[in-house]
């Protein structure tokens, strides 16, 4: 009986911590944004499941510094390495997409290479 009481307790302190690590629930517009982001954006910017490469640098609140309008600017125009989405995206869409990026956190800093022997 103590032994399940402690399991119990272990459990609902796991949920707790993955809970309170988890963003706040998305507004409409954000769920509009990662939406998009999913469908247009992912197979560059997102980390697909067989290798943590991706194509493109990972999009979080600190893309384009933060700025919302650099933001827009590189959705819109595109890049060298990347095309602009104005045809494909209205402008309520492209908020969307800057809103729910802004609720991305920044991806933890790369540990530093160790240099081979």
């Amino acid at each position: 009986m103590k032994c399940s009481a402690c399991l119990v307790l272990s459990l609902l302190t796991s949920l707790l911590q993955i809970a309170s690590a988890q963003p706040a629930a998305l507004n409409e517009q954000q769920q509009l944004g990662q939406q998009l982001v999913s469908q247009s954006c992912g197979v560059c910017h997102l980390k697909p499941q067989i290798t943590s490469a991706t194509f493109g640098p990972p999009l979080s609140k600190d893309a384009a510094g933060g700025n919302e309008d650099v933001m827009r600017q590189v959705i819109m125009d595109g890049t060298p390495r990347m095309p602009g989405f104005k045809v494909k995206f209205n402008s309520s869409q492209i908020d969307a997409i800057i809103a729910y990026v802004k609720t991305v956190p920044a991806p933890p800093p790369a540990a530093p290479a160790t240099p081979a022997r």
